[in-house]
């Protein structure tokens, strides 16, 4: 039986309810799925998230990457002590996308007791690679903020 790497769980509507009203929502982000090793979510391809040449935005894909790592991160540790902060964060943008949706899986590569190292791959509906990201989380010894 494998162990789940959530401290207490995963609230996914308390997080898409809290990210409604800051960038997560305004960008059509919604978490999916908490699995035992992973957090899920998707993202409209639209006039919020294209780039002037009408395909996704490389940066947004970042947007999606760091908020899946953030709050993948905030629940692997115990939130009454600890808050993770984003520290570094990379993409290799493989394929383009202009309309549909695209999905986040996000996975822990290092639970750490002062970082984190999470992978994010974003996916297009046919379940080809759009970006690869890696993201580096702080640890902080302070409650969580969220």
């Amino acid at each position: 039986m494998n162990k789940t790497i959530w401290f207490d769980g995963f609230p996914l509507e308390d997080c898409n309810r809290r990210g409604a009203g800051c960038a997560n929502g305004h960008l059509g982000i919604e978490l999916l799925e908490a699995g035992e090793d992973y957090l899920k979510a998707r993202m409209p391809v639209d006039s919020r998230t294209r780039q002037p040449a009408g395909v996704l935005h490389g940066g947004v894909s970042m947007v999606l990457a760091e908020t899946l790592a953030s709050w993948g991160a905030a629940f692997a540790v115990d939130p009454a002590k600890y808050h993770c902060v984003g520290q570094e964060i990379n993409a290799n943008h493989i394929r383009a996308v202009a309309e549909g949706w695209v999905y986040g899986i996000a996975r822990p590569v290092h639970v750490g007791r002062s970082s984190q190292v999470w992978e994010v791959r974003i996916s297009d509906q046919r379940e080809r690679l759009v970006c690869i990201s890696r993201v580096t989380m702080a640890v902080l010894a302070t409650p969580m903020r969220y």
